[in-house]
């Protein structure tokens, strides 16, 4: 059997990832696969900037509305569904292009999961300002509701372990019991990976960009998308799809009652800084990543570059190895 080929496209948020994918669709025989830890969930479309429904029915894609908002979806979850779908892919003679913005999902399949997940001091320091107003008991309770297990062998001021335990949680999906049940680690599977990555040469006009995108979310019916979940009476904030960057802003705003004027526009700042964080995040990521290839997402023929490299690639592996 040959060794399976796929493509990497990552990038931060409103970097141009999809405007390149399907560009790519459209002159090669590609199949979409989300790197996407919020498309996953259903009825979280807006916010979640999914492709639209007539680009799923030009080009197929996978990964996207597969789990309910309550349940919790894992990047060992993440790369067993993609490595099952590369191989389904590449037996159709089509070519597995992985696209999205989680980069742990992208480090579990290419490198396997072998330790947990990295610090975040930024879930860090936010846990630890909510401790600060709520107390380390009500951080605990919180745990006990998503890893009782955990939860039942710490103390309820045990600051540092309740807060490795939420930060795993957050960052993962998985609970620290879950990782800790999972004593061994399967290895990823050989394959050639070609790691593209989208990264802006300037980080201000990358913030505009998000800034704007925002803003046709809020237009294009985010608000009456988190008001329709919050309706539905299962779902709470605590939960890690209403966790997701721009839900919980709206949430927590739609939570006070929905204030206009100068509340309406501070909620919006806060989702834009949210995402702004992430977009810091992911590039944190991306710098961890040595084989990769980068094109700066802001140049005029950034697609075309992306094009480029793939086609490179695909003839590079007749020859003995892929240019990376």
């Amino acid at each position: 059997m040959t060794t399976p080929r796929a493509i990497l496209l990552l990038g931060p948020t409103a970097s141009g990832k999809s405007v390149a994918a399907m560009a790519l669709a459209s002159c090669m025989p590609v199949e979409i696969i989300s790197v996407d830890s919020a498309q996953v969930y259903r009825g979280m479309d807006i916010g979640t900037a999914k492709p639209t429904l007539d680009e799923r029915v030009q080009v197929p894609h996978h990964l996207i509305d597969i789990v309910d908002p309550t349940d919790a979806y894992s990047a060992g979850r993440f790369a067993q569904d993609a490595r099952r779908l590369i191989g389904e892919i590449s037996a159709r003679a089509r070519l597995p292009l992985l696209v999205g913005g989680t980069m742990l999902y992208a480090r579990a399949l290419t490198a396997g999961i072998h330790e947990l997940p990295v610090a975040d001091q930024e879930i860090r320091a936010r846990l630890e300002s909510e401790a600060q107003a709520l107390g380390w008991p009500a951080l605990h309770a919180r745990l006990a509701a998503v890893d009782p297990v955990t939860a039942a062998r710490l103390a309820p001021n045990d600051a540092q372990r309740i807060q490795r335990a939420l930060e795993v949680f957050e960052i993962s999906g998985r609970t620290l019991s879950q990782w800790h049940a999972s004593e061994t680690r399967r290895p990823a599977p050989p394959a050639l990976y070609l790691r593209i990555a989208l990264e802006p040469s300037r980080r201000a006009v990358l913030h505009e960009r998000i800034a704007e995108r925002f803003a046709a979310m809020i237009a294009a019916g985010l608000i009456d998308e988190v008001r329709s979940l919050r309706t539905r009476g299962d779902l709470h904030p605590q939960l890690p799809a209403m966790r997701c960057v721009g839900y919980r802003q709206v949430w927590a705003w739609l939570e006070a009652g929905a204030p206009g004027g100068a509340l309406r526009d501070e909620m919006i700042e806060r989702g834009v800084a949210a995402t702004r964080q992430l977009a810091k995040r992911q590039l944190t990521w991306l710098r961890a990543m040595p084989e990769r290839a980068v094109i700066d997402c802001l140049a005029p023929d950034a697609t075309q570059q992306v094009i480029e490299r793939v086609a490179d690639f695909l003839d590079g592996v007749t020859q003995p190895g892929p240019r990376l």
